[in-house]
Parts: C-alpha cells; structure tokens; sequence
C-alpha cells in the first residue's frame, strides 16, 4: 500500500487531480479498500494489444470481483458501504465481464498517474513544497468560506419565502373564514321565501362565492408552488451543507487528526488550525440548525393548511427533516475530538493528562448544562467492536483510571467547549492473552483511552451520545520497555490510514518513508534531521550492505526495525538508534545541533576520511558495535613504524561515562586532538561548552571537609603534560609508550609505589596536580631534586598528607 499511502499525504490539489482520474467505472472506494491488492499485480505486465494475455485479465477480473463481493457481504461494515459495493459489483459485470482487458488499462492508467503526482511532489525542495502547501491551503480556506457565504445567502433567502408563504397561507385562512361566511349568507338567503330581494341577494351572494372560490384556488395553487419551490430549495440547500460538511469534515479535520499524529512523531504542526477548523464546524452548526428550524415550520404549516400533492408531482418535504437532522447528528458526533492526547506511552500509576473539545458546542448553547465526560481505557479488539457498532461495548473497559471524570469548561473568550484531564492515573490493566498464534510483546500491545458523553440539544429535543478515540497508547511497567513501546506507536503513527480497524498497520513499508519517520524524529529528539549519507549509513546498517547502494525500491517489515537483531549484534535496529537519539538528546545536543558530530558513518570510511587529513584531525561518530556509545577517531603516526600514520579509535563513551565528565572537556583533556574534521581547531568548536574554570587557588571543601577533586581524560601510555624529551612535538598526537625512571623517587617518610602503566582516568586535586606514576615533573627532569622545595610546596596543598597516608 507504499504507493496509495503517499498519494494521501499530496496536496489537495494534486489529490483532486487524482480523484479526477476515477470514474464510475473505476470508483475511488476500490482504490481505497483494495490498494495493497492493487499495487500488487502485474498490470503494467500485460499486453492489452496480446491476444494470449486475454486469460491474466480475466483471473485479475474475477479476483477483484471476489474481493468487491466479499465487502458487499460484510456484516461488520456499515450498511451504506456495503450498498456501495453491491451497486459496484453489478457496475463491474456489466462492464467488464465480457471486456476485462478494459479493466487493466483503467488501472494501470490511475497507477501512472498516481506515480507522477507522487515524483513531482517528492521532487519539490521542502521550501517549495511549504510554499505550495501554504498556497493551497489559502485556497482551500477561500473556497470554503465563499460556500459559507453562499450557504449564508440562501438560508436567508429561504427564510424570506418562509416568511412570504406563511403570510399568504395567513391570507388564505382569512379568505377561508369569509369565504365560509359567505356560504353561510347564501344558505341562510336561500331558506328565506321567494321574493326580488332574496333573489337579488342569492345572485349577489353566489357571485362573491364564486369570486372567492377563485381567489382560494388560486391561493391554495400559490401556496403548494412555494411549499415545493421552497422543498427544493431546502434541498440544494442541504445537499451544498452535506458536500461542505463532508469536505471540513472528513477532509480537513481527518487531515488535522493525521497531522496531529504525526507531530506526535516530531514532524511540524500548526496548533491553531484547529481554532480555524472550529470556527468552520460553528458556521456549519449555525446553517444546519436555521435550516432545520425552517424545515419545521414548514411542516407546521402543512399540518395547519393540509394540501395534498398531484401524485405526478415528487414532494420533497417529507425528507427533508431526517436529512437535515442527520447533518446536524454526523457534524456534532464528527466534532468531538482529542484535542490533546495522552502519552502514548503510558506507566502505571504515573499522572498523565489529555484534553477533549467539542468543537460545535458553544453553537449548541451546550455551556447552559455542561455535558459530563468520561475516559476509560480499552483495548484493541474492544475498540473494533466498538466501531462495528456492537451493542453494549461502550461500557467496556480492561482498567481502571482515577480522576477520569468530569463537566466540560467553556471557555467565554475563545468560545471553546473543552475538558482537560489533569491528573488521571492508570491503576490497573487487564492484558490480552498472548498464547494464540500471534504473539506480541507487552510492548507491542496496544490500547486506547475511550472518551465519552451524553447531552441534550434544543429543549432535549435532540440526544446525542458522542464518543471519541485517543491514538493507540501502550502500557509499560518498567522505564526498560520505553524503546520499544516508542517503536511501536512511532510505526502506528507513521504508516497508519484514516478510517483503519484499530489498529491496523502495514507490516512492511518502503524505506524511504522509514528514512522520512526516523530524521523527523532524531530531529524532534536532537534539534537536527538526518542527511542523505546519514540516511545512506543507515540503510546500510539495517539491510547489512555496505558501499552505495540504491534503496529507492527497498522495503522494511516491522521485524527488521524493531524484533530481529542486527546481523552480529545482540540488538535491534531501532535499539541502535533509539540510544543514538538518547545519547545525543542528553548530552550532546549542542555539538549535534552545530554540526560538529558526524556520527553516522562506519570505521572504514572514518579511517579513508582521516588518513588524507593531517595529524591530529579526528572526527566523532557513533558506535557501530555498543548500544548508544560515541567513538573518537583521530589520525596519527603509528609509535613503532617511522613515517607510516594510523587511524586510532577511543573506547566508545556512553551516558554513563558523560554524566561523570562531558564530550567537549574530554576533548579538552586529550592533547591528541587538534582539528576537527576537516579543518576546525577543537577549541574553535567545542570552547563554548568547557566547564568554567575554576579561579580559587584555594582547594574547594565538598561535604565532609574533604578536598573535591576532578576527573580527566588520559589516553593509556600518554600522560596529560608533555614532559620534554619524551614527546615528539612535531607529532604530538601520536600515543607513545613513556618509559618512567628505571626505579621511584624515594621521599623521606612516605612510600611511592610507581606504575608503570598511565590509567584511562587520573584524580587532580583542584589548586595543583600531583602525578606519582614514574614521570618526574617537567620542572626537576634535568637537576637534582629537592626535597624542602617539594615539601614546602606539598605543605601548600591543605590536607594533602593526610590524605595521601589516606589512601
């Protein structure tokens, strides 16, 4: 369904050229329920104008067919759905039962001209693709308010012949009650004896009967032409409301609610095109309602003055009021939205929080009575029964959550009728049973919170009962499962349709919509997306190539992201990764962000990089072997072969290791390093994040009374200080063994025992440094030591004899 996804997420321009290419004979519903059927099959394989391929038309004819018949015959479906595909089915037989190679160049013609609007947009920069979007977007919103000025326009219109026809049905009564009078006159005239008068009254008499007998019928023909001119109206009226209705509705919002998915991802989004939205769903509420009300007069006044229709005549008033209320009833059951959703992932007993807004509830006057919210968790195969319109599965529930209860706020200056939920708890969880042939992780399993409520509109005229869905949370018990419930609801997010059964997802997609998914979240984490050849490492470490290698057409199951371990590795993909993310959004962010970490990027390349780069140049990169660690890389003269260089590797740092000391001040601590690929001196990148140096002399006392004490980076056979003769200067970055005196110093009443190896980390007492490891002190490597001067200098350093008898 790769193809079919991303023709969702075009623009709406781009998506109405492809609804354009659909027709009756291709409906848009079998490219929409069939896709991942459709782009399976070898269309662009058969030969229209091969006789011999007539027989792979005619299985992909009655293999569709199979497929269309089988959803006009699910239950579970709604029944207009399945109405749609009865009528679909007959459509397809009579087309192309005798002509089903008429059916694969419609295909394989949509197809083509799905992939050409997906490369055109995929070949936009972003810039332009913003810029376009944004255009559209004005488009869109113009288009929508001049049909809600014409909406506007006809009620009103509407409204005013209501008005006209109530009056002339008012006239007519009168004309009625006179007429009435009359015939009463003509009776009482006609029972008097025989006589001129009473002739000449009876003539007189009949004349204005039949005079109002004429301007009666005539009333009454006026009357029924503007019952059913205004019948008509009401139903253009209320055709344009369903097609706007239909287009914020289930366009513009369902494309909120998939852009607020994705923002869940890290991908932008624009908090306030909400408030847009609610202002459209409020004028649609405000047309809906005057209209229904007009409707129901008319009524009224049919009830008051009955007059039948010519049975050649269709009378659209009796419709009227049931099409019209189910407006209302599908706006305001589509408006009750999450506008907030709780995490998605959740711990138990930990407070989370989410909010729910009626979008059309300040229209409905609903402040007056606040309706009463309820959230309760559910679990998957209980949201599909709920969707399937199962009776008595809104009550149920797999936990139990505190403080899940309230009245909606509104809010009097914004108009928004909204609730948030602050301080619910889940308590408990009853888990599904996992011992059926589909077994997943806690991790992997997955939730919802299932808001709900009731409340009456118009003098409880109307009772809705209005309910909403979070996205798809997963319950944890222990911070450990946090990586892979991520990667579970990251995917949902991701690569879920609108419309899907809970909950739903495609087990592989193409890797090119993973790459998009994983830079927006590294991006979303660390404040900097992913580049092409960051991209590029990636494929390869997920796929186990190496080199450049095309991945356009490459697919990723969900087995490969985040259940089966890398080859050779004891993790998953996604482990990797998440801990990258982790690392650098902890404690690298800065480096990250200003470009100074290369990170993604093998040893090999790594080593090609440096080797043409001078000594002392290192770049950083992420550790291909250790689960969110960082590696050091920096070029040097090898110590044992003159003139030949090597790329030397520090042991990969982790969080741990940074939490005691940070990035930039190990690079500071190791005189190895002096460029930064390619050609940045460290301090240059990395000065800003030092830690302040300390200006006191003064040793500083931690709690306790004990002397605080800092820890630095030391490379093994290296010294922190270059004691002279030791280090070749014109290759200081090169590791060396130093050869220590043959035997210690002895000092009078203190015994030294002296290592003959430089450890990765050495304590230095703030105020001076002390180095007993066998190297003399660049200041005494020539004369006789001493001793007053060292013990004078050592009486200096506060409690640094006790200390060292100490230890």
């Amino acid at each position: 369904m790769a193809l079919w996804a991303k023709v969702q997420q075009l623009p709406q321009e781009a998506l109405s050229q492809v609804q354009s290419a659909y027709s009756n004979y291709f409906p848009l519903e079998v490219r929409h329920y069939f896709a991942s059927w459709i782009e399976e099959q070898p269309w662009k394989d058969i030969d229209d104008t091969n006789p011999h391929h007539e027989q792979y038309a005619n299985q992909l004819f009655a293999q569709i067919m199979e497929l269309i018949e089988a959803k006009a015959n699910d239950s579970t479906l709604e029944f207009l759905v399945r109405l749609n595909f009865q009528n679909v089915a007959k459509q397809f037989k009579d087309v192309y039962s005798n002509q089903p190679m008429n059916l694969v160049r419609i295909v394989r013609n949509c197809l083509v001209n799905e992939e050409d609007l997906v490369r055109t947009a995929e070949s936009m920069s972003p810039l332009s693709m913003t810029s376009m979007q944004a255009t559209l977007d004005d488009k869109t919103k113009q288009e929508i308010k001049c049909c809600m000025d014409l909406l506007d326009k006809r009620t009103n219109e509407t409204d005013q012949d209501l008005r006209h026809m109530q009056l002339v049905q008012e006239k007519f009564v009168i004309d009625y009650q006179n007429q009435a009078k009359i015939s009463a006159n003509l009776t009482h005239v006609q029972q008097q004896p025989p006589s001129a008068s009473r002739a000449e009254m009876e003539t007189k008499l009949k004349q204005e009967k039949e005079e109002m007998d004429r301007q009666l019928l005539s009333s009454a023909q006026q009357i029924l032409q503007q019952r059913l001119a205004l019948a008509s109206k009401h139903k253009d009226t209320l055709t344009t409301l369903e097609t706007l209705a239909k287009q914020v509705v289930d366009d513009e919002l369902i494309a909120w609610k998939q852009k607020q998915k994705l923002a869940l991802n890290g991908a932008s989004f624009d908090a306030t095109m909400i408030d847009v939205l609610q202002k459209w769903c409020e004028s649609l509420a405000d047309l809906i309602w005057r209209n229904r009300m007009q409707i129901i007069k008319v009524d009224l006044l049919r009830q008051q003055l009955p007059i039948d229709v010519p049975q050649n005549v269709t009378d659209l008033q009796p419709d009227l009021n049931r099409l019209v209320t189910g407006l209302l009833s599908n706006l305001v059951t589509s408006t009750f939205i999450v506008e907030q959703q709780p995490p998605q992932v959740l711990k138990k007993d930990s407070r989370f929080t989410a909010t729910v807004r009626l979008l059309v509830g300040g229209k409905l006057n609903l402040q007056l009575t606040p309706p009463r919210v309820k959230a309760t968790i559910i679990s998957e195969q209980q949201a599909r029964s709920l969707l399937q319109n199962e009776d008595g599965r809104r009550h149920q529930k797999c936990g139990d959550i505190l403080n899940n209860e309230g009245p909606m706020d509104y809010h009097q200056h914004s108009g928004q009728l909204s609730i948030t939920f602050r301080n619910m708890s889940l308590k408990n969880i009853k888990r599904a049973d996992r011992r059926g042939a589909e077994v997943h992780t806690v991790a992997e399993e997955k939730f919802c919170i299932f808001f709900s409520s009731d409340f009456n509109v118009g003098g409880n005229e109307l009772k809705f009962q209005v309910w909403t869905l979070s996205l798809p949370v997963v319950v944890t018990v222990h911070g450990n499962q946090e990586c892979q419930a991520t990667a579970t609801y990251l995917w949902d997010n991701q690569f879920s349709e609108p419309g899907r059964t809970p909950f739903q997802v495609p087990d592989k997609v193409p890797w090119s919509d993973l790459a998009k998914m994983l830079s927006t979240k590294f991006c979303a984490m660390t404040g900097r997306g992913l580049s092409d050849s960051n991209l590029k490492y990636l494929g390869n470490k997920l796929f186990g190539t190496s080199g450049t290698v095309d991945f356009s057409s490459a697919v990723v199951t969900w087995a490969q992201f985040n259940k089966e371990n890398l080859p050779g590795r004891n993790f998953t993909f996604w482990e990797w990764f998440w801990s990258v993310g982790k690392l650098v959004k902890e404690h690298l962010k800065g480096p990250w962000t200003d470009g100074h970490i290369i990170g993604f990027m093998d040893k090999t390349e790594s080593n090609d990089l440096l080797l043409s780069q001078p000594n002392g140049t290192f770049l950083l990169r992420f550790s291909d072997g250790t689960v969110g660690g960082i590696t050091i890389a920096w070029v040097a003269d090898q110590p044992d072969k003159p003139g030949e260089r090597q790329v030397w590797n520090l042991a990969p740092f982790t969080i741990k290791d940074f939490a005691i000391r940070g990035l930039a001040d190990r690079i500071k601590d190791l005189t190895s390093l002096v460029t930064l690929h390619p050609d940045i001196p460290k301090d240059t990148a990395f000065q800003r994040y030092y830690s302040p140096p300390t200006s006191d002399t003064t040793p500083s006392l931690v709690q306790g009374g004990y002397v605080k004490t800092t820890l630095i980076n030391i490379i093994d056979g290296q010294v922190p200080t270059q004691p002279s003769g030791v280090v070749d200067f014109n290759n200081p970055q090169t590791p060396q063994a130093y050869a220590g005196p043959a035997s210690p110093p002895s000092y009078p009443n203190q015994t030294v025992t002296a290592r003959g190896d430089a450890t990765m980390m050495d304590s230095v007492i703030e105020g001076g440094e002390v180095d007993f490891v066998g190297v003399a002190s660049p200041e005494y490597a020539n004369e006789d030591i001493d001793l007053n001067r060292i013990n004078e200098w050592l009486s200096t350093q506060g409690n640094f004899q006790n200390d060292a008898m100490n230890t």
